[in-house]
């Protein structure tokens, strides 16, 4: 008998230690709550501070100046349905004794044109967003309720350029090349830089020559991040990916999957995504480290937002 209830009891501790590590696994595979709290919003923004800005500001030595953002107009090559509208009215006739003069205008848009920003409620996993939130607590037609980029810090840090188009020896990276992290940490190692958290990681592909080409290809294959650099990178701690294509990882999609790496860095890590990244000219000077300056502009509940990035090197 005494064995029998031995043996009972230990059956029943091997069943409680095979539950535990059954609900840890579980545990572990879940993407929700952000490490930033169950309250926050604002994703790896979190890793930004004064201590990283300053160091970001000790890297400019030239004082150079290199835009990031493409011109847009009517003309882009928008995917989608997105329309572009600029309309300019003029003064019919001078204004008081001084006689003034003058224009406005009104832009008729869709945020996410030319180089934009995507913010943490663009993309979720079956209607969960960033940090578990569900699509009744974010989604509202007239602003998203949460989320929102005008909720997200000026990002000023320490931008780091990885030219994957000179590791690969050619001019630019053939459409559904994809890049992981074996390939980020060779690139890495080559142009002797360290990806560190709080840090802007831009990718040069070479893929923007094939706006002026072919526009149409430009907006329909890319080279690209895949899933596994997606999250090498978050696990860095990384504010903002981003890269000199349409939608920054490799098209066409793997796996019969649709945008898995904006699923990665957005809804599972608050990895902010910057798109269509004029990064010839660094590449072209082998500026591989910048002061890296970047800001939406503060619309309530905007899903996306164009922006204009600069480096200072």
């Amino acid at each position: 008998m005494k064995t029998a209830i031995t043996l009972s009891t230990s059956a029943r501790i091997v069943v409680m230690l095979l539950g535990i590590s059954f609900a840890f696994i579980a545990q572990a595979d879940e993407w929700y709550p952000s490490r930033y709290g169950v309250k926050d919003v604002i994703g790896a923004a979190n890793n930004l501070n004064a201590d990283k800005v300053r160091s970001a500001a000790s890297l400019v030595e030239a004082g150079k100046v290199y835009s990031l953002a493409v011109s847009l107009n009517s003309n882009w090559p928008a995917t989608r349905g997105r329309t572009f509208h600029l309309s300019v009215n003029s003064v019919t006739s001078p204004l008081g004794p001084n006689k003034l003069t003058g224009h406005d205008d009104l832009l008729i848009s869709h945020l996410a044109l030319g180089t934009s920003v995507d913010g943490l409620g663009h993309v979720g996993i079956n209607y969960r967003y960033y940090n578990g939130l569900t699509e009744e607590e974010v989604y509202s037609a007239t602003g998203l309720k949460k989320l929102g980029l005008d909720k997200v810090p000026p990002i000023v840090t320490r931008g780091v350029l990885l030219d994957m188009a000179s590791n690969a020896g050619v001019e630019s990276l053939e459409a559904g090349t994809q890049f992981n992290s074996r390939e980020i940490k060779t690139a890495a190692a080559r142009q002797g830089i360290e990806i560190g958290k709080g840090d802007v990681v831009i990718f040069h592909t070479g893929w923007m020559a094939m706006l002026e080409i072919d526009p149409k290809r430009y907006m329909s294959e890319q080279p690209g991040l895949g899933k596994d650099g997606a999250q090498y990178l978050a696990n860095l701690g990384v504010v903002l990916v981003g890269a000199d294509t349409r939608t920054l990882e490799v098209q066409p999609y793997a796996d019969g999957e649709i945008a898995p790496v904006h699923q990665i860095l957005l809804a599972r890590n608050g990895v902010y995504i910057l798109e269509h990244v004029r990064t010839m000219n660094l590449a072209a000077d082998k500026t591989y480290e910048f002061l890296f300056v970047m800001a939406a502009a503060k619309i309530e509940g905007a899903v996306q937002g164009m922006v204009h990035p600069v480096a200072i090197k």
